[in-house]
């Protein structure tokens, strides 16, 4: 094994006993449980601490870090953001008979949330289960259009003849996303798949999107009528979602 490779596997140990402990183990008490040196344990403690990943309390002992605690904030905002929109989604639902989701930015790309399954046997699909790149999407356009995610550079990837796969084609759509305050797709994740989505926005920030997806036969005639429909839903939920007090951005 690397020292490398050692040095991250002995990171990990100390790192582990820490977070598992019923009370915040001490210098000593780490050393001693991992049985390594005390030179060691103290470079690879203050490595940690410098990461967030840990951090000392009153009492000398080990705990958790920053790290940690924001990891499970985004949890809690997730939560509080699905609880929030069920309502919303479902009257979403019951007006299109489409699928509908709800998808929040998480590092390049969009984690679908919530769905509500499309009235129909045909356009019903578990979107949470599914990898979508997000400039195919419309979740993901309205995260480019609105700065939730960045951009993407070069060539995208392309599944159908209607797939965007230039970054300046991209950008060009963004633009009309901004000032319709939506995003449609045309066949571009799927020959003869539609979807409307728009953001749920707070402060400036996108802390979610709303979307419909079905085939184009049903879809394709109600674009500009089902995106009037997510702005005006999306704008709803920003408002509520402003009153709860864990509300965090992304």
């Amino acid at each position: 094994m690397s020292d490398g490779a050692q040095s991250v596997d002995r990171a990990a140990e100390l790192l582990s006993l820490i977070v598992r402990a019923e009370t915040p183990p001490t210098y000593t008490e780490l050393t001693q449980s991992t049985g390594l040196a005390r030179s060691t344990t103290s470079r690879l403690l203050q490595a940690l601490e410098r990461g967030d990943m840990i951090e000392k309390d009153g009492n000398g002992g080990y705990r958790g870090g920053p790290l940690f605690a924001e990891y499970a904030s985004r949890f809690d905002r997730v939560e509080s953001i699905v609880s929030a929109a069920g309502p919303a989604l479902d009257r979403i639902a019951e007006e299109t008979g489409e699928t509908v989701n709800l998808g929040v930015p998480s590092g390049n790309t969009v984690v679908q949330v919530a769905q509500v399954d499309s009235a129909y046997i045909l356009g019903t699909t578990n979107w949470e289960a599914v990898d979508v790149p997000p400039h195919l999407s419309a979740l993901g356009k309205v995260m480019y259009a609105f700065g939730a995610l960045s951009i993407p550079t070069g060539t995208l990837e392309s599944r159908t003849p209607a797939s965007t796969s230039k970054r300046a084609d991209l950008e060009r759509q963004l633009v009309a996303i901004r000032q319709a305050g939506f995003a449609i797709t045309r066949g571009e994740l799927e020959e003869g798949l539609d979807a409307v989505a728009a953001p749920v926005m707070g402060d400036g920030v996108v802390h979610a999107a709303i979307g419909v997806s079905g085939p184009e036969f049903r879809l394709g005639d109600t674009h500009e009528q089902v995106g009037k429909l997510l702005v005006e839903e999306a704008n709803r939920l920003a408002k509520v979602l402003a009153k709860w007090p864990t509300r965090r951005a992304s």
